[in-house]
């Protein structure tokens, strides 16, 4: 019985270890994924800014270029001849070396078209526009000296316009920002353009959005990739063919705007869109390539109007997808390294509980044998004293019988009264003991009261309906109960003089409660109420005591969901009533 205690009590402190263990790691993995998102959005405003600044930069920077292709067209516009049919491609060749621009065409209006008449870049010769869209209507506003009124995005001056930089259709690969001047004097537009590669693409290795954001990846560990997608388009942009037949991808409506995206899961489309249009930051985690990532979808507001992003109808493009990938690994990494030395410590922490625990079991143990062993011991000798008394009694009955046949032949009736009187009281005080029914409360009392005549103190006992049989456990804390208080009530009785050393004890039991009573002799008793008789260490007894006999029976009492109470009789006589429900 004794080794199956300890095995649950060990399988107990196992469960609570494993669960307390279990429920840490959670918290902690939670509060690790809690701080990487707080952490991953501070970097992700942080980026929002950066990205907005630098592409400003890079905007403005593209309106320089913008303002140097009209200011090209005016040159090129008084150093041609107004009539297209006289100026020859050589002309327009020698012209844009000497403007350092790439290429120079000029537009002739027809009767159903617009078509690149001559150019100082072969390939484009004879192209029609008619189909490019929305340029070709542009074309026709530019010839009728009108604003331009397309929705496309671009820079707009006197008697100029300027797009994005965009895909060319007459070359593949090649991407050129193309300005258009007409002021009604010549019989053509004239079309400088520039290309990407000798022009934007330097500033933007330099101070563009894509060096940050590639600075940003290089610079921090856990980050892996950096995007900006264009929400209408992605994932596969706007697409169209050229004279050859051949895919094209439009520049300012390309899925892609800044950064990179190798890193591929089958969420992303649904999650850019859900960002895009909830306007709300999307966070999700997955395995690419064997590899735990984290993703965080955050939708931008563009503050300005941007020429290079458009939506697939060519509508400016007023939100974008900031995309933010990072390695989900390193928190597991920090997660497995902390718990890895909170389970050292949990481990060295439980051994050394484990041995307390066993210790402490193994002194309960001892202590309880002990007490056991003692209580044992003085139920025995109690008893013994109990059986000795009643024995003795019986002993004595002829004698006593002789001294009342003696008394009653000398007519000595007062004598023979006080004498049986006395006989009377002693055999009632005996045979209440044996009427308790509990033999080691009956030898708790024998014994108190053996200990009441040898200091001359008045012990009383009455009681009434005790059937305290098979108590168990319970007796040994009833008599911790009565031997505190009967040992309360000696103590105090024993200041005052002989006639004075009263004591009565009175106990009651009926169904439901278990009733004690002890009245002593207490000069001053109101004021004995008011101090905290029950509480550990408080004694009235000087250099006697250590005040734990009434503080022992309170939390007995309270153990039992009884009461114990305090109450003055007169002034000078003190009660203790002690209640335990049955």
């Amino acid at each position: 019985m004794q080794r199956n205690v300890w095995l649950m009590a060990i399988s107990v402190i196992a469960a609570l270890i494993l669960t307390n263990n279990t429920v840490y790691y959670f918290l902690t993995k939670k509060t690790l994924e809690d701080g990487h998102k707080q952490e991953m959005l501070r970097l992700a405003k942080q980026i929002e800014l950066s990205v907005e600044q630098t592409r400003k930069g890079a905007e403005f920077y593209e309106q320089q270029i913008g303002r140097e292709l009209r200011t090209a067209s005016i040159a090129a516009q008084y150093a041609l001849d107004p009539d297209i049919e006289k100026v020859t491609s050589d002309q327009l060749q020698e012209l844009s070396e000497k403007l350092d621009i790439a290429h120079i065409s000029l537009l002739k209006r027809t009767e159903d078209d617009i078509v690149l008449y001559q150019s100082s870049d072969p390939t484009q010769l004879g192209a029609s526009t008619k189909a490019w869209k929305p340029w070709h209507e542009i074309f026709q506003q530019l010839f009728k000296q009108e604003a331009v009124s397309s929705n496309w995005l671009g820079q707009q001056m006197t008697n100029f316009w300027s797009g994005p930089f965009e895909s060319s259709s007459t070359e593949k690969k090649k991407i050129y920002k193309w300005g258009y001047y007409y002021d009604g004097t010549t019989n053509y537009i004239i079309d400088p353009y520039v290309d990407f590669k000798s022009s934007q693409e330097t500033y933007m290795q330099i101070a563009g959005v894509e060096r940050l954001l590639m600075d940003l990846v290089d610079k921090d560990e856990s980050l892996l990739e950096i995007a900006v997608f264009n929400p209408r388009t992605f994932p596969d942009g706007i697409q169209s063919t050229d004279r050859e037949g051949e895919p094209k991808e439009h520049v300012v409506q390309r899925s892609l705007l800044f950064g990179t995206y190798g890193i591929k899961s089958g969420i992303d489309v649904s999650s850019v869109q859900q960002a895009y249009h909830t306007n709300g930051i999307v966070t999700n985690t997955d395995k690419v390539d064997g590899r735990h990532i984290y993703k965080m979808f955050i939708p931008v507001s563009m503050s300005e109007r941007d020429r290079s992003a458009v939506d697939e109808y060519g509508n400016p493009l007023n939100n974008y997808v900031l995309s933010i990938i990072s390695d989900y690994g390193i928190i597991q990494e920090k997660l497995n390294k902390q718990f890895l030395n909170l389970g050292l410590i949990i481990s060295l922490l439980t051994l050394a509980s484990l041995a307390i625990a066993i210790i402490a079991m193994r002194y309960v143990k001892q202590f309880r044998d002990k007490a056991v062993a003692v209580t044992q011991e003085t139920y025995a000798e109690e008893i013994n004293s109990l059986f000795h008394s009643i024995r003795a009694q019986r002993h004595d009955f002829i004698n006593h019988v002789q001294t009342i046949h003696s008394l009653a032949e000398l007519n000595k009736h007062k004598e023979l009264v006080a004498y049986t009187k006395e006989l009377t009281g002693e055999i009632k005080v005996m045979n209440d003991i044996i009427n308790i029914g509990n033999p080691a409360i009956a030898a708790l009392i024998r014994s108190k009261i053996s200990q009441a005549e040898g200091h001359r103190i008045n012990f009383q006992c009455r009681f009434n309906g005790l059937r305290l049989q098979g108590m168990g456990g319970t007796t040994l804390d009833i008599n911790r109960i009565l031997g505190n208080l009967i040992d309360n009530a000696f103590d105090e009785v024993l200041k005052y003089d002989e006639e004075q050393r009263n004591v009565l004890l009175i106990g009651n039991q009926t169904d439901q409660i278990l009733e004690f009573m002890i009245t002593n002799e207490c000069h001053r008793a109101k004021a004995q109420v008011a101090k905290p008789l029950f509480e550990a260490g408080y004694s009235t007894k000087q250099n006697q005591h250590q005040g734990l006999g009434l503080a022992i029976v309170k939390g007995i009492v309270d153990r039992y969901k009884g009461e114990v109470n305090v109450i003055a009789e007169g002034q000078n006589q003190l009660t203790f009533i002690i209640r335990l429900p049955l």
